[in-house]
């Protein structure tokens, strides 16, 4: 599938590559507006589907189920620990479940084995307050 360069994808990256931290859809549209920009909501949404699905943007669930996301700079496969409070993420590695999931794959004859992992807690900085 051909992806589509268009004025509000490369809106949407900019914006996002510009914001520390993960943000929600609708606070992502309200920057782009805020910054002169002029794209939908809708459209905001679809590109960030988009964006995720081709591995563009890294995609955490808040336990209310809102989606937020960020761009991420990092290339490889990886899984992030998430404050359910403040929204704050570190990047973690899990070795084991990297290999588990290869196991389980191959075991039943599966190639190219893809996962989600959604890891949410309280912070520190959230705990001491």
């Amino acid at each position: 599938m051909t992806v589509r360069n268009t004025a509000q994808r490369r809106e949407v990256i900019t914006t996002l590559g510009a914001v520390q931290g993960f943000i929600s859809a609708q606070e992502l549209h309200g920057l782009i507006c805020r910054n002169g920009g002029h794209i939908a909501l809708a459209t905001v949404y679809a590109q960030l589907r988009r964006l995720a699905e081709s591995g563009d943007v890294d995609v955490v669930m808040t336990d209310r189920g809102e989606s937020l996301y960020r761009r991420c700079d990092v290339d490889v496969h990886h899984h992030h620990l998430a404050c359910r409070r403040c929204g704050a993420t570190v990047e973690v590695e899990i070795p084991a479940l990297e290999a588990w999931a290869a196991e389980v794959g191959a075991r039943h004859g599966y190639r190219d084995v893809r996962h989600v992992l959604e890891l949410n807690g309280v912070c520190p900085a959230c705990l001491s307050t």
